[in-house]
């Protein structure tokens, strides 16, 4: 396998991988991909107060790696998971508002996560996946993923609370995201993030610029701005407990890649399997960097599925394009600081939304494998996860201590592989 493909010129409707479109085709695919897929990437690193710069750059950095680590035949692109928020939140005591004073650990973190991520598709390269499908099977990935979400509820009911304009803009926002990707062409549909940033932020500069019901939104920082400029990077520190809180979000990762791959594999009509490990690999790697610079960790997008899908174009060129298309916004300090005039209250409605959307999304996981939950097994591994991370169950050992995210990554997995256990010495009973 080459380091990349030499990307020939299609000459079908559909494009796969290896080949491409005419140039200027390919450049505006790639555009649409990067729009497809900045609403969420932009949203996640405001929830969590990180530099919305760094993490467009890293994303586009990160994109790249992942195209070299699987030889440019997984086309994917690569942008801020929502799965690290609840333990960036825990580990910094981030409020909300403003950028993250104390993200340092969270960087370091980061950089844990995209270690053992690596390491595990070393391991999966070396072997294969089924360990992973026998250790983490849907209905312990679904409810990992849901507690997650029920983790975060909380933090995104703290972000709509306020005074009556307030909680009308957070909820108009939630509102318009839920109606934008319901209504209208499935391309657009792709990017109801951005029309409930656009609905609610109108909305602002109505009752807080126009009327003085809300605070209203400054432009001094993007008006000094510069167009182009280098990034503010960021340093991360070590700190064992949060390494320890995070790095299991690399759990969550894992599952999210290997159905995203195994999806893309299906739509082109290629056994992708034998790149799964290269791809935890790429993605490990690049959250590793991107940890290492300032940015969030990274995951694939299913928005970008959804576009290769309707498109028919799986070139992997084209998200070559979308991550140098990134990586140039990334030098635009007045982009970052357009991106920080984002009100409060429309990110408390994003919360809600997006919150929502993490803890939802793995029903349709439990749906989509049909997960018997008349199975005692898998009743008590989802509802003792959920517990766990809805409470925020903690346990502390000395000055060590694991937040709700890692209790409930635990319980699933041990409650689902003890169960398990037992079943299978339960003598047959028959019929």
């Amino acid at each position: 396998m080459t380091v990349l493909p030499r990307w020939t010129l299609a000459q079908r409707t559909l494009v796969l991988p290896e080949e491409r479109l005419p140039w200027p085709a390919t450049g505006l695919m790639g555009a649409q991909h990067l729009v497809a897929m900045s609403g969420s990437t932009v949203v996640g690193p405001l929830l969590m107060g990180f530099d919305p710069n760094l993490a467009i750059l890293f994303s586009g950095v990160g994109t790249l790696i992942f195209l070299l680590c699987t030889g440019g035949r997984v086309p994917s692109y690569l942008g801020s998971s929502f799965s690290f928020i609840a333990v960036i939140v825990a580990v910094t005591g981030y409020t909300g508002s403003g950028p993250n004073p104390d993200i340092g650990p969270a960087l370091g973190g980061i950089i844990a996560c995209g270690a053992l991520y690596a390491l595990i598709g070393l391991i999966v390269t070396l072997t294969d996946t089924g360990w992973i499908e026998r250790l983490m099977p849907p209905v312990v990935t679904g409810a990992i993923g849901a507690a997650i979400g029920l983790n975060l509820a909380p933090v995104a009911v703290k972000g709509i609370q306020g005074s009556g304009p307030h909680l009308a803009v957070a909820l108009t926002t939630l509102v318009a995201v839920a109606l934008a990707s319901s209504i209208g062409p499935v391309l657009a549909r792709r990017m109801s993030i951005l029309t409930g940033i656009a609905v609610g932020y109108g909305l602002v500069l109505i009752l807080g610029n126009g009327l003085a019901l809300l605070p209203a939104i400054d432009y001094a920082e993007l008006a000094a701005a510069p167009w182009f400029g280098w990034p503010t990077f960021r340093s991360p520190t070590f700190d064992l407990p949060a390494i320890l809180l995070i790095a299991p979000v690399a759990i969550i990762l894992v599952a999210e890649n290997l159905g995203h791959i195994k999806a893309i594999g299906v739509m082109t009509g290629r056994n992708l399997d034998p790149l799964i490990g290269r791809g935890f690999i790429g993605d490990g790697v690049a959250t590793m960097i991107s940890g290492a610079g300032g940015g969030t960790g990274v995951t694939t997008y299913v928005e970008n599925m959804g576009v290769m899908a309707i498109t028919r174009v799986y070139s992997s060129l084209v998200f070559v394009a979308a991550a140098l298309f990134a990586i140039g916004l990334g030098f635009s300090p007045k982009f970052g600081a357009l991106l920080r005039t984002v009100p409060p209250p429309v990110l408390g409605g994003l919360s809600v939304a997006v919150f929502g959307l993490i803890a939802g999304a793995m029903v349709r996981v439990w749906v989509d494998n049909r997960v018997d939950f008349a199975q005692p097994r898998n009743l008590f591994t989802v509802g003792t996860a959920l517990i766990f991370g809805a409470g925020n169950f903690s346990l502390a050992f000395g000055s060590f201590a694991i937040g709700g995210i890692g209790t409930s990554t635990l319980a699933a997995i041990g409650m689902y592989q003890l169960m398990s256990a037992v079943s299978a010495r339960e003598p047959s009973t028959g019929g």
